[in-house]
């Protein structure tokens, strides 16, 4: 049939345009339908090819759906309604039209089926998003917007570099397994490690998305990095590097969130730190692990965006997000506080929630395969996660000290996204086989296995005590009104340091030079006056310093020219 021939970013770039050109409740109804009509579109959608076009001598392929695309399209359209319906009680059409052509670009990266055609989407990806951060409409919204901009643009261009190569190396530009064999693969390694927040690469993410806006980061945090890991699935399965990769992502934002004060930002590390198992999983490589980083960036879409909404709530009802800012709000916001549990529960990974059924298919393979120190690293991962986003947001948030602030929950479209989200993260951890069904390979995996339940229960027995106890003895990190440099301290303190130091030596260097020049220079002219009275009478009289200097130069000059014709 021909409508299994249109790609679903188109129905989300036409209610961009009609979004673009209604108001009020029309509008709204355009945006919630959208995502729903264009789901049931692909759900009824053949796997193949369903679209090719003839490019010079290559033949690109815009529209493909296989087993692995298709699970990131269906999570990517229930993250767009539930954002969508999160967003209904704005009037600002910037956001709403920016957020249709995101989540149209996202659904394009991931149905692309060659470099050329993910390159498109991968740039408007950058363009389209960005809005969302500049929307704030503050200072700092917009330093961090154009910086976030400029790196997604620079990763862009990247890709596209190792897409030619590797079209020339192919000859062929499909977009399947491309290894490290040659430059064109770590070419596009790197361009995809940028958009999955590889360690030093991750800043961007970390200064953009917490000053983005309510509704915004949502959005942000459920298709950028998350198109990343796709696109590393998709050609770089069974890479042993992203095992060690992943691991360090997992492990590291966990210190730093833990001192973090703005709870949307601990929420961002603890986004890189996810994004961490998923590429684990990827660069082990086998059925099972492929399925675990797949069901993990599913479960991990909805109950971060979950976490995300409970504090875009609050920062929209308060007005504030540092935790030494909030406390006690669970009093005057109840469904925000038990909604945001939930997210935190999942996050967590506690049996009969999302996050435990996702993410103990990553751990099973990473023991499966004999990655035992991997594996604890991981395990000691886990436990930092629930400290800083199961643990530290919620407590911060709703109880703690009592902050004073009397809010009452936010509007009903908000807590009705976050009821959407919560109800997946329960039902997925209840019933999984609904969520394993749509992965790519059929493992038979069972989640609630005996030793996975109790390992986790006793690992979350243990943060939970380690929690209290470091926190009766004053011992746990203090909310402080602070800002965290992390790997920005390296280019906003380091380098500029070390800059200005070599650039003064320079620059006493070569006033040391030009001074002993001039000096050189003057006893020179003074000595060849000194040999000729009326020369040194006429420059006395009428030529400064300058014009001595000027004469030498075109002594020399003349000089030179007279070698060149003989």
């Amino acid at each position: 049939m021909w409508m299994t021939e249109i790609p679903p970013f188109v129905p989300f770039f036409i209610g961009a345009l009609l979004a673009l050109v209604t108001r009020g409740k029309l509008r709204g109804a355009i945006m919630v339908v959208i995502p729903i009509v264009s789901a049931i579109h692909l759900w009824m959608v053949p796997e193949g090819v369903h679209l090719q076009i003839a490019f010079f001598d290559y033949q690109l392929s815009p529209y493909r759906v296989d087993k692995l695309s298709l699970i990131f399209g269906y999570v990517f359209h229930i993250a767009a309604l539930i954002g969508i319906v999160y967003s209904l009680h704005l009037r600002d059409t910037l956001q709403q039209v920016a957020a249709l052509l995101y989540s149209g670009s996202a659904l394009g990266a991931v149905f692309a089926g060659d470099l050329l055609t993910l390159f498109i989407f991968w740039e408007l990806l950058a363009f389209t998003s960005v809005f969302l951060i500049l929307a704030r409409r503050t200072q700092r919204s917009y330093a961090a917007g154009m910086r976030y901009l400029i790196v997604q643009v620079l990763s862009g261009v990247i890709l596209l570099a190792g897409a030619l190569f590797y079209a020339h190396e192919n000859n062929t530009l499909e977009f399947g397994y491309i290894g490290l064999d040659g430059i064109a693969g770590w070419l596009i390694l790197l361009a995809f490690g940028i958009k999955c927040a590889f360690p030093f690469l991750h800043n961007w993410l970390t200064d953009a998305y917490p000053e983005a806006t309510v509704t915004g980061t949502v959005f942000l945090a459920s298709f950028s990095t998350k198109v990343g890991v796709y696109a590393l699935a998709r050609a770089y399965p069974g890479t042993e590097l992203l095992i060690y990769i992943g691991a360090t992502m997992a492990c590291f934002p966990i210190f730093l969130a833990v001192i973090e004060n703005d709870l949307r930002r601990v929420l961002t590390y603890s986004l890189v730190n996810q994004v961490g198992y998923m590429v684990v999983g990827i660069g082990i490589g086998t059925a099972l692990a492929v399925n675990g980083a797949a069901a993990h960036a599913f479960a991990h879409i909805i109950y971060k965006g979950l976490l995300l909404m409970s504090m875009g709530a609050v920062l929209h009802m308060t007005g504030k997000i540092n935790g030494s800012d909030l406390g006690g709000l669970y009093k005057t916001m109840p469904k925000t506080t038990l909604l945001c549990i939930v997210g935190a529960a999942s996050i967590s990974a506690f049996p009969l929630f999302s996050g435990f059924v996702a993410k103990s298919m990553v751990m099973s393979a990473v023991l499966k395969e004999g990655y035992d120190w991997i594996w604890l690293i991981l395990l000691f991962a886990a436990a930092g996660v629930f400290h800083h986003a199961g643990i530290k947001i919620p407590y911060f948030a709703f109880f703690a000290h009592d902050s004073g602030i009397r809010v009452s929950d936010p509007p009903k479209n908000m807590l009705f996204a976050m009821a959407i989200g919560a109800t997946l993260c329960i039902a997925i951890g209840i019933y999984p086989q609904a969520l394993y069904s749509l992965l790519p390979y059929d493992t038979g995996y069972n989640p609630y296995d005996a030793t996975h339940v109790l390992a986790q229960t006793q690992l979350l027995l243990f943060s939970a005590l380690a929690f209290v106890w470091l926190n009766l003895r004053g011992m746990y990190p203090p909310e402080l009104p602070s800002t965290n440099l992390d790997f920005d301290w390296t280019y906003r303190r380091a380098l500029p340091n070390v800059l200005q130091r070599v650039f003064s030596v320079i620059w006493r260097v070569d006033g040391a030079l030009r001074a002993a020049f001039i000096l050189k220079l003057t006893t020179c002219l003074t000595y060849v006056a000194g040999k000729n009275d009326r020369l040194s009478g006429l420059l006395s009289r009428n030529f400064p310093l300058g014009s001595m200097v000027m004469w030498v130069v075109v002594v020399l000059t003349t000089y030179l020219l007279l070698s060149f014709i003989q």
